[in-house]
């Protein structure tokens, strides 16, 4: 980094010309203890479907507009450090049914951390997934 590029983000700006520019999120993984078990959930459970191909360790989903991906964990990551994995991040994935989807898993046994409510993206709920990740189910918007 050169002293011009050190001022400019040390001043709390940076310059598009020197950094690139962000368009979004590209592409979600969850890295998980069991891949086969965590890709078998989202894909029993939840109806997602395997991408014909993805990199060593990691089962990719066809989802969209973003791909999203179970993988293995990488170096130095340790999943049971905390209370939950990925404790702070916020993961939503969209569905056609919240509710039939929630009455679904709570009849299998997944742990449902947030009843069915309405909200401003439809009726949303919230379960823990086999790893422990809070994932958010919406059904609008």
């Amino acid at each position: 980094m050169n002293a011009s590029t050190t001022d400019t983000v040390k001043a709390g700006t940076t310059s598009t010309e020197e950094t690139g520019t962000v368009s979004g999120p590209d592409f979600i993984a969850l890295q998980v203890r069991d891949v086969e078990a965590a890709a078998q959930f989202y894909e029993s459970r939840l109806g997602l479907t395997r991408a014909p191909a993805a990199p060593p360790g990691a089962v990719v989903f066809t989802t969209s507009p973003i791909p999203f991906a179970v993988r293995e964990p990488l170096p130095g990551v340790d999943l049971d450090s905390g209370d939950r994995p990925g404790n702070g991040v916020a993961l939503w994935l969209k569905c056609d049914d919240a509710q039939a989807l929630h009455d679904s898993l709570a009849e299998a046994g997944v742990e449902i951390l947030r009843a069915p409510a309405p909200s401003p993206f439809g009726l949303t709920f919230a379960f823990a997934d086999p790893d422990g990740y809070a994932v958010t189910l919406h059904d609008a918007g």
